[in-house]
Order: structure tokens, then sequence, then C-alpha cells
């Protein structure tokens, strides 16, 4: 049987699309595109040990939970969010790729509609006293 996939798999996978850069996120390795969170590790204390959370529009992660529950499921704390929890070893390597180019596109396509950003007014300098 196969060890399973890890954060190293994860990262490897989601490095090769354009644009992704590690970070972190609540103090565990994350991926981001454009500043925008596509998948970490998930740290909430419900999350099962070595599971991803992956940023997926609702629907889509619905379907992921009922076709498949013993890959893919949900807690309490992510149910708000448009996200899933993947068990790392029980999911396929091409199903991994397939959703992190999904997260990305969904990443890129906020990043796209986002107004640029206006200069912020002018604040104090530091060592500048006012009165």
């Amino acid at each position: 049987m196969a060890r399973g996939l890890t954060f190293a798999d994860v990262r490897k996978i989601g490095l090769a699309l354009d644009g992704v850069e590690e970070a972190t996120a609540y103090g565990t390795p994350c991926l981001r595109l454009n500043k925008r969170m596509i998948a970490c590790i998930a740290i909430n204390k419900e999350a099962e040990p070595n599971t991803l959370m992956i940023r997926l529009p609702f629907e889509q992660r619905d379907e992921l939970i009922a076709e498949q529950p013993d890959v893919y499921y949900l807690k309490p704390h992510y149910e708000p969010y448009p996200s899933v929890l993947v068990r790392l070893s029980r999911v396929h390597r091409d199903a991994l790729k397939d959703l992190l180019q999904t997260a990305w596109r969904l990443a890129a396509a906020r990043t796209a509609k986002r107004p640029a950003r206006r200069p912020t007014p002018h604040t104090r300098q530091p060592g500048l006293r006012t009165r």
C-alpha cells in the first residue's frame, strides 16, 4: 500500500503552478497566490492529523464529500469557509493536483476582480511632533 502524501508533495505540486509561493498561516506552512491562501495544513483541533485544507467553491466541496467521504471531509470550524479538508493519506496525487489547480484558478479570479488599491492618506512620520 502507498504511504500517502505529505505536505512536501503538496508543496511540490503547488509550487509548480504559476505565481504560487510558500508562506505560513497561523504558524503552519501554506501555499498562496497573490497573498491569497490556496492550501494549508489544517491546524484546527477538530481536524485529523495529516489533513490539508484547500480552498474550493462550496458546491464542489459538498460534491467531493458526498462522493468520497473517506478522502474529503469537513469539521464545524471550516463550514463557513469555501474549503474542504483532505486526508493526505488517502487522496490520489492526480486528484490533489486537480484540487490545487482549482484553488489556484479561484484565487486568480478573485485577484483579477480586486480593484486597485488607493493610496493611503498621508500619515504622521516618526519623529515629527504634532500638536
